[in-house]
């Protein structure tokens, strides 16, 4: 399956790192991984920062792609996207549209429900709605509709931050207050006790496939942004350790999620696997990490793929795709 050879029309790709989020550092480590790996095989790539000169810089460079690895807001809301088909710019990734769904965790988990795949109950709260009809009701309400145990996160993020577990309705006020610090809406979701895996999703051509799926056991019980980005807080098992129909169920899951968010390119999709084998959907990434300890790389190494030609390949389907 591994091949170095990369697509002889790729020539020249400008990689975005970077940005002004909360997750800028996870993106330049990301950024310059996908750089490396592309320069590997001999593809001339220029590893740039977004500022307000960037849209000119494009006209004028006219790179033959833009890889976006923008976490967080600046990269993952579909503005970004939406600015590049402005200036007529192929990229990696999925369109402005796409991405904005996607991006606000309520709509996906929406239409991913309607689309038959399991996914927490929950219930979203703007910061206002919690302000104007009195903090004492509003999670005194949620405490009986969403009894502990709950996840508590940002309606809106990536990398776990602003999320919280929590396990007694003591703990509920503080976790509300640290995901309003990320985001204005914040969602209340049933906690649901099982393997969690995240199953990344590409497409170079052929169609949208699932990876093999990660199985995610952080030492501390909880994979939340320090786990996630420090190496040896968190046991990883590629392939996840399931059954061979319940790993075809949750892959299946997958692709069935990124196909009804209108996805493109490249997703990581977040599920917890309960113990009868169930998957459900808990959110999608548009722009999965790709650092050294992401999950996207490790099931692509997996699956006996090399990172540069992937890489190379996903930036052909997306010049393949604009011409389109």
């Amino acid at each position: 399956m591994t091949t170095p050879l990369v697509p002889a029309s790729l020539r020249t790709v400008t990689v975005l790192a970077g940005g002004i989020s909360h997750e800028r550092d996870v993106s330049l480590r990301s950024g310059r991984r996908v750089a490396d790996s592309l320069v590997s095989h001999g593809v001339k790539v220029e590893l740039r920062d977004p500022d307000a000169s960037l849209l000119e810089h494009l006209r004028t460079t006219r790179p033959d792609v833009v890889w976006p690895v923008l976490h967080g807001a600046s990269g993952e809301d579909g503005a970004l996207r939406g600015l590049l088909d402005a200036v007529d710019i192929p990229f990696v990734g999925s369109r402005a549209t796409a991405a904005r769904l996607a991006w606000d965790k309520p709509t996906a988990k929406a239409l991913v429900a309607r689309a038959g795949i399991h996914t927490p109950r929950s219930i979203t709260l703007s910061h206002d709605s919690f302000r104007e009809l009195g903090a004492a009701g509003v999670l005194e309400a949620i405490a009986e509709e969403h009894p502990v145990p709950v996840v508590v996160k940002p309606a809106r993020g990536g990398s776990a931050q602003g999320v919280t577990v929590v396990d007694t309705a003591a703990g509920l006020p503080r976790a509300m207050v640290d995901a309003y610090t990320y985001c204005e809406d914040v969602i209340v979701e049933q906690k649901i006790v099982g393997t969690e895996i995240a199953i990344g999703v590409i497409d170079t051509g052929d169609g949208p496939v699932a990876l093999p799926a990660v199985e995610i056991v952080p030492t501390s019980g909880f994979y939340g942004f320090e786990a996630r980005y420090n190496a040896g807080e968190t046991r990883f098992f590629t392939p996840a350790r399931l059954s061979s129909p319940v790993a075809e169920a949750a892959a299946a899951a997958a692709v069935a999620a990124h196909e009804a968010l209108g996805l493109r390119h490249l997703s990581r999709v977040d599920i917890i696997v309960d113990a009868a084998g169930t998957p459900w959907f808990l959110e999608v990434n548009v722009l999965p990490g790709l650092t050294e300890t992401s999950l996207v790389p490790q099931a692509l190494e997996a699956a006996g793929y090399d990172l540069g030609w992937v890489y190379a390949e996903l930036a052909q389907k997306a010049i393949a795709d604009h011409s389109a």
